[in-house]
């Protein structure tokens, strides 16, 4: 065998056992997180309670990094394309990651461009109004929409998340028109709402604290039953609306990451879903752990994507 054969051989032996060694290592060293969203949301609040409990059982740090943007989509993208699949990048990855590109062209693939790694939980939305509104319910709504077309505003975290989409299907369904007004997270949506630059804010619990003090009125939440924490308040059923939307939401890394080091984070954030204090965190959020493993969750992107994809369609905000 040639000297040169050999050393190629060598070589390569040693790259897959240096590569073996690393997921066997790993982490070695802190691992940021992306959320998409603000600092100081329902989201942010949740993830970092998770991020903290994870890092218990990985050994390392996990940093938060507040990515807001593109409907939350900003953060996402940005580690696709730059970040290396080495599990020290990683995003939570909300359901506009699917939705937006069945909407318009952008920079990357949810099929192909991340390495899907545990499904977390979700969200209760609602819609809020100023306690100073006009409107007591959703019927005064729908009865102002019709008297005028279009003149009702809603803030939400961004074009195409699931509130925009939501109250897009609650309005056909209603026979009226609203005109959505996007932000970048909850901490916008709740100054426009409270403020009465928009009439309407639909987001997920941030708006809590402020309903909580008497500032915000909820008038329905889009669960499948009544939030324990406001037994009053109708669902979206309850109201005649056939649905139930809590944009459920996971974690993933870019393409190629090592199944290794996948299964590593997977069983971190598994355990942190089923910590008591996560837990607790989550219920001041009305959120619930939505659990489900690495294939599971893959299967899950490929269903949800295309249940979207129809109700894209049906509204007619599919990309030309």
């Amino acid at each position: 065998m040639s000297r040169y054969r050999l050393g190629t051989i060598v070589f390569a032996m040693g790259a897959l056992l240096s590569v073996a060694a690393g997921a066997q290592d790993y982490p070695t060293k802190p691992i940021t997180l992306i959320v998409p969203w603000p600092a100081g949301g329902s989201t942010d609040l949740s993830m970092r309670a998770i991020a903290d409990s994870a890092s218990k059982v990985l050994g390392q740090p996990i940093v938060i990094d507040n990515k807001a943007g593109g409907s939350g989509t900003v953060g996402p993208a940005t580690m696709a394309a730059a970040a290396k699949p080495d599990g020290y990048t990683i995003a939570q990855i909300p359901i506009t990651v699917f939705r937006l590109p069945l909407m318009q062209e952008v920079s990357w693939d949810p099929a192909k461009d991340f390495t899907y790694i545990v499904h977390l939980t979700g969200y209760t939305f609602g819609v809020t109004t100023s306690a100073e509104s006009q409107f007591k319910s959703w019927k005064d709504v729908v009865d102002f929409a019709k008297a005028n077309p279009g003149k009702v505003t809603y803030a939400t975290p961004g074009t195409g998340t699931s509130l925009h989409i939501g109250m897009e299907q609650i309005a056909a369904m209603s026979g009226i028109k609203l005109t959505q007004v996007p932000f970048k997270g909850g901490a916008e949506t709740n100054a426009a709402v409270l403020g009465q630059h928009t009439m309407l804010q639909a987001d997920s619990t941030g708006w809590r604290p402020l309903v909580d003090a008497g500032k915000l009125k909820l008038l329905m939440v889009w669960t499948g039953a009544r939030s324990p924490n406001y037994p009053d308040v109708p669902t979206l059923k309850e109201l005649g609306y056939p649905m139930i939307y809590d944009s459920p939401f996971g974690v993933a890394g870019p393409k190629g990451m090592d199944p290794k080091i996948v299964a590593k984070l997977h069983d971190a954030f598994k355990k942190a879903v089923e910590d008591p204090a996560v837990i607790a965190t989550l219920a001041k959020y009305d959120m619930v752990p939505n659990y489900k493993n690495t294939e599971d969750y893959k299967k899950f992107v490929v269903e949800v994507t295309e249940s979207e994809r129809k109700v894209i369609d049906t509204l007619g905000l599919a990309k030309k």
